[in-house]
Order: structure tokens, then sequence, then C-alpha cells
């Protein structure tokens, strides 16, 4: 997975970290989920760029293996 998906997905998941702090601080329980939604997005995001990069990862090591 490209290393500005990952900076994105980041980006993202503090973005609604903050939101989340500013609906709770402001008492706004709609700002506040939206910000819960929001980081759990990014979560699942970086969650697919791990298993991702974790299969490329097994197709490269198989292929090296193959190939010596």
């Amino acid at each position: 997975m490209g290393l500005g998906d990952k900076f994105e997905h980041k980006a993202e998941e503090m973005k609604g970290k903050a939101k989340e702090g500013i609906g709770e601080a402001t008492d706004n329980e709609r700002l506040e989920a939206e910000g819960k939604v929001e980081q759990g997005q990014a979560k699942f995001k970086q969650g697919v760029d791990d298993v991702k990069d974790s299969a490329a990862e097994a197709f490269n090591d198989a292929t090296d293996r193959h190939n010596h």
C-alpha cells in the first residue's frame, strides 16, 4: 500500500478524533458521534492496508523462494 494512503487514513482518523473531542467539549452529541464514525472508518481502511501489505509481502516471499 502506498505511503500516501497510509498518511491519508491516519489524517482521517485524527480528524475524527478532533471532531469527537470538539463534540464532547461542546456537548454536541451529533458531532461527537460523527467523529467516532470517522475514526472507525479510518481504522478499517488502515486494517485493509495492513492486510494488503501482508499479502503482498507473502507473495513476494513465495516468489523469491520459488526463483532461488
